[in-house]
C-alpha cells in the first residue's frame, strides 16, 4: 500500500507499510535524542511486569523492529507506516488493533472511561502515535499519515480505528507523539468522548462492506 500526498516543499510525499521501509531509516528517523529516541513506541506495547524504565533504549529499538518486521517487504504484519520526502524517512504513525497494545488495554483510562467497550475486541485498530522528523512540520504529514492509517486498517480487515489525541496542542512535546484533534478530524475521524479535559477519544467506524461509516459526535 502507497499513498501520495504533498508537501510544502513540493515534493512527493509517500506512505508505505513499516516491512517495506528500511530498518535504517525507521531509526534514524525516530533519531538519537529527544523523546521519540527514548521510547521507539514502546509505551503501549509494555507487558504485564515490565516498566518503562527496566530496559534499555536498544532493546526498545530492537522491539521495534520486530515489531515492524522493516526491510521485510513480504512480512504478512506490521505495527505502522511510515512517510518519506524523496529517499528520507520524515513521518510515522503507530497504527495495529487495539489488542496490540497491552498498556493501552490493561492501564490507560483514557479509550475506557465512561465507554461499553469490549477490550478483547481485535477488529477495532488504534492510532496511538503520530510522529514527524523535525524541519519537516507543519506541511501536512500527520494529516497525511491519519488518512494512510484509515485505509491501512480498513484494508485488513478492521470494522473501527481510534486515537486518542490531545485536546489542546498547549502541551509538551512527549504528549503531542499522539496528535491533535485537528489532525484526527481532518482525515474524517470523530469526537466520540472527552474522558479529560486534556484528551479526546475519536473514531471512525466502517460499514461491513469496507466503506466508510459516520461516527456520531457526542451530544454538546
Amino acid at each position: 500500500m502507497t499513498s501520495e500526498d504533498t508537501t510544502t516543499s513540493e515534493q512527493p510525499l509517500r506512505i508505505v507499510p513499516a516491512n517495506e521501509a528500511g530498518c535504517d531509516d525507521l531509526l534514524g528517523l525516530l533519531g538519537r535524542r529527544g523523546p521519540a529516541s527514548r521510547c521507539f513506541c514502546q509505551r503501549y506495547k509494555l507487558g504485564r511486569g515490565e516498566s518503562f524504565g527496566g530496559f534499555p533504549a536498544e532493546e526498545r529499538a530492537a522491539r521495534l523492529q520486530d515489531q515492524t518486521s522493516c526491510d521485510d517487504p513480504d512480512a504478512p504484519a506490521t505495527s505502522g507506516l511510515v512517510a518519506y520526502v524523496g529517499d528520507v524517512a520524515v513521518g510515522w504513525c503507530a497504527v495495529e488493533p487495539r489488542t496490540a497494545y497491552p498498556g493501552l488495554v490493561r492501564v490507560f483510562t483514557v479509550p475506557w472511561k465512561d465507554r461499553d467497550e469490549d477490550r478483547a475486541d481485535d477488529t477495532v485498530w488504534a492510532v496511538t502515535c503520530l510522529f514527524v522528523r523535525a524541519g519537516h512540520r507543519r506541511q501536512g504529514i500527520s494529516r497525511a499519515l491519519a488518512r494512510a492509517a484509515i485505509e491501512h486498517a480498513r484494508r485488513r480487515g478492521a470494522r473501527a480505528l481510534e486515537a486518542y489525541p490531545m485536546v489542546t496542542t498547549a502541551a509538551i512535546e512527549e504528549e503531542l507523539h499522539v496528535g491533535t484533534v485537528p489532525t484526527f478530524e481532518a482525515a474524517g475521524l470523530r469526537v466520540v468522548s472527552r474522558p479529560t479535559p486534556r484528551r479526546a477519544v475519536v473514531r471512525i467506524d466502517f460499514r461491513a462492506d469496507g466503506r466508510q461509516r459516520e461516527t456520531l459526535s457526542p451530544p454538546g
